[in-house]
């Protein structure tokens, strides 16, 4: 349990908030019970007894939002979560004041007038009763998906690299070869960059794969990579295996959880590819060039070789 988490419970436990049916979004450990969760990160879902990918109904007395590091994506479920509660209902939100929470509620209390607050394990509670005024029109927008970029893909808040194309994607694509072929998977796929990027550059491809455990990564892929050849899947690839055996792998690795990057997310995915690619299979992965993948990348692959680095991330070339 986080300690945003703790100090929403705190909230309940000791009256400051009464406990009704109620929503929570980003869900954690829910702090009582009769609460309809919804959490998109599935390594987070499989975690909890009850949750739905995403909360459609609303009509709810009580919402909880659960606050992230990202601020759009914050604005995003406060809309969201606006949208889901009844008139004069309450939304409540919690998050780590290392997070940027109390920022935030500066944010909230000027967009709906002022909000009621609670500090407690180094974190923030507010909340505030659903009246006649509504969230500022750019927090709706960023509540569903739109376009961004040069416009030729959709996208939201809550997607790694949601609005841009990231440094480290742009780099393996320059780098893949054109005749990747047969089952082809796309680890970590996110909006799709890299899953349109092999459909569009090498023909030989029969089918393609498209994996994250992020829902709306799964939902932006799916609204922006139309081929027949392409499907998409919502898995935890630590924990969850992978849907086939492929002849290909490119994957940028998820690394950074918290406000930490975590190497051994890296090194699970390389792991992960490696039981996934059918002998003579080609992995091909960029990463931060000062993670330590390479003595995984020995231990796990029949070759590997360096095709690019740039002093910032490097793309790797893995045989099977």
């Amino acid at each position: 349990m986080s300690q945003a988490t703790r100090a929403l419970a705190h909230a309940f436990d000791t009256g400051t908030l009464a406990a009704r049916r109620a929503f929570f979004l980003r869900a954690e450990d829910p702090p009582f019970a009769e609460i309809d969760a919804e959490q998109s990160f599935r390594p987070t879902f499989l975690r909890l007894k009850q949750a739905v990918p995403r909360l459609e109904s609303g009509g709810h007395s009580l919402g909880l939002v659960l606050l992230t590091k990202h601020k759009e994506e914050n604005f995003a479920n406060i809309a969201r979560g606006w949208a889901l509660l009844a008139h004069g209902g309450t939304l409540v939100c919690a998050g780590a004041n290392d997070d940027g929470a109390g920022s935030l509620e500066k944010h909230v209390g000027k967009a709906f007038g002022g909000v009621d607050t609670l500090s407690k394990f180094h974190s923030r509670v507010f909340w505030l009763g659903k009246g006649e005024r509504t969230p500022p029109e750019y927090w709706q927008k960023l509540a569903t998906l739109q376009p961004v970029g040069d416009g030729s893909w959709l996208s939201q808040p809550g997607v790694f690299s949601w609005d841009h194309v990231d440094d480290g994607s742009a780099l393996l694509a320059a780098h893949l070869p054109n005749d990747l072929a047969g089952l082809v998977a796309d680890f970590g796929c996110g909006w799709g960059f890299l899953t349109r990027h092999v459909l569009a550059t090498c023909l030989s491809v029969a089918a393609i794969h498209g994996i994250d455990a992020e829902h709306r990564a799964v939902e932006a892929s799916r609204a922006n990579v139309t081929d027949p050849r392409a499907t998409f899947h919502w898995l935890d690839l630590i924990n969850e295996a992978a849907p086939a055996t492929y002849d290909a792998i490119v994957c940028n690795p998820p690394f950074h959880a918290g406000r930490a990057a975590e190497p051994s997310l890296g090194q699970g995915f390389i792991a992960v590819a490696a039981r996934a690619l059918k002998p003579g299979g080609r992995f091909y992965m960029v990463a931060n060039r000062g993670l330590p993948y390479e003595p995984l990348l020995k231990a796990h692959f029949t070759s590997f070789e360096t095709l690019a680095d740039n002093n910032k991330f490097r793309v790797t070339r893995a045989v099977r």
